[in-house]
């Protein structure tokens, strides 16, 4: 089998084969005799692929591709990811520049919609949100059905999805006004059900939200106040709140942007889609890598806080120790995400009163880390979950609960990558193959006579 590719003659027009590519030559593709030609497309940024679409009707062979590590699921045009030079951008416009002049309801006006919206849209969109943070008074009943010690992200990823048993008026995929409607609905009642999960588990009153509160502040208020004392949201926590919302909004396509994309495939509503985007990103190995990254600073500081041993055990392939919160799949160079909340990790971590020896660990961990040879060649920096987990910590918020709040942070990429895939002309029900590795024909063998 040989691979060849060739350019285009220079008379040449071909129609781009997907949306916002063009088109870049062929790639010949022989095997077992054949010869296949395979579109090469380009995207926007330079970014190139094979089409292989037509790939297995042509040849009868398929791709294999563990992890989808090299292939492109699809075309999209919300999220613009660069991991060896460490550049994220959102619709085109840097992710530096948005979370400097941008609050998080306006990038989620963006991701969604595609455009920044002018002060009017804006303030229709923020009226909209503030319409629909209760939840239906009958779901709060859920909760008393659920175990104390129930994961949030098992109470978050239930609840979410029985809004389609409540909000059957907004259930159609195909039409525009109810997507919106189930838009506005999710983006503004997901505070509402994590804190109120949060509530269920420590035993408090469920706090009904304030639509005079913005959006961060809202939470803040749901998760921490009681009906007995007046509580005042730190401007401080509501704003690094709304950094990490940022920074975590989209990341292309992820475990869990796949996962909603993949179940909005096959025209489930988009509260279903959205409740599979929560399970997916439940594991530790995606959005749990912050509690992870938590739970490793405890151990290392339960040990005696020697963070050196840790460090060494950490290069050591045979220890079974891993540092988590360093290195990242996609970025080759510094998450430019961990820069951005490096920041707002070290102001918090000089305001807060409370000594906790776990922010001394992790700073000397990121110290030790970016000053070592080993780590250094490797491009081993801390990445978002190192600093978020740190972040969450300072500001009172139980370890259970920092994925739950990576969802509410993801919740406008899932939402825009579910419209852009049923607005795409070339929209498939996703149906990956598979190359078949058990026994071949067996011959059955009554059950009397199996030994």
């Amino acid at each position: 089998m040989s691979v060849t590719t060739s350019k285009p003659a220079a008379s040449q027009s071909a129609a781009p084969p997907l949306p916002g590519t063009r088109a870049d030559g062929t790639a010949r593709l022989e095997i077992g005799g054949k010869t296949v030609e395979l579109p090469v497309i380009v995207g926007s940024e330079g970014e190139r692929g094979l089409d292989i679409s037509k790939l297995r009707a042509q040849s009868g062979a398929i791709t294999l591709d563990e992890g989808f590590v090299n292939t492109g699921s699809t075309t999209s045009a919300i999220t613009y990811l660069d991991g060896e030079n460490g550049i994220l951008r959102y619709r085109g416009y840097p992710i530096e520049v948005l979370a400097e002049k941008c609050d998080f309801v306006e990038v989620a006006y963006l991701l969604i919609y595609g455009k920044l919206p002018n002060p009017a849209e804006l303030d229709t969109f923020r009226t909209s949100l503030s319409h629909h943070t209760m939840i239906h008074e009958d779901m709060r009943n859920f909760y008393t059905g659920f175990p104390r010690d129930a994961h949030p992200m098992a109470t978050l990823g239930s609840v979410v999805g029985a809004l389609s048993t409540f909000y059957q008026d907004s259930l159609d995929v195909r039409d525009p006004r109810q997507v919106e409607v189930s838009v506005h609905r999710l983006i503004s009642k997901l505070p509402t059900i994590a804190a109120y999960s949060h509530k269920k588990s420590c035993g408090q009153p469920l706090m009904y939200p304030r639509n005079d509160l913005g959006y961060c502040e809202n939470f803040l208020h749901m998760m921490f106040a009681v009906p007995c004392e007046e509580y005042h949201v730190d401007p401080d926590f509501a704003d690094a709140l709304d950094m990490l919302l940022i920074v975590h909004a989209d990341h292309e396509q992820n475990c869990s942007t796949s996962t909603v994309r993949m179940v909005g495939s096959s025209d489930a509503n988009l509260f279903a889609s959205i409740s599979a985007g929560i399970c997916a990103l439940w594991g530790p190995l995606h959005g749990g890598a912050n509690q992870a990254c938590v739970e490793m600073l405890e151990k290392i500081g339960a040990d005696g806080g020697n963070v050196r041993k840790y460090v060494d055990l950490a290069k050591k392939k045979d220890s079974g120790f891993r540092l988590m919160g360093f290195g990242h799949r996609v970025y080759k160079n510094y998450d430019p995400r961990a820069k951005l909340i490096k920041a707002t990790c070290d102001k918090l971590l000089a305001k807060i009163a409370r000594h906790d020896p776990i922010f001394d660990i992790a700073q000397q961990l990121e110290e030790v880390a970016l000053a070592d040879e080993y780590f250094i060649e490797r491009k081993l920096y801390p990445n978002v979950d190192f600093y978020s987990g740190v972040i969450y910590r300072a500001m009172g918020i139980p370890v259970q609960m920092f994925t739950v709040l990576f969802a509410m942070g993801r919740l406008p990429g899932w939402i825009a990558h579910w419209i852009e895939m049923h607005h795409s002309p070339t929209k498939k029900i996703c149906r990956p193959r598979q190359i078949y590795s058990g026994d071949t024909l067996r011959e059955f063998v009554p059950i009397d006579k199996r030994p």
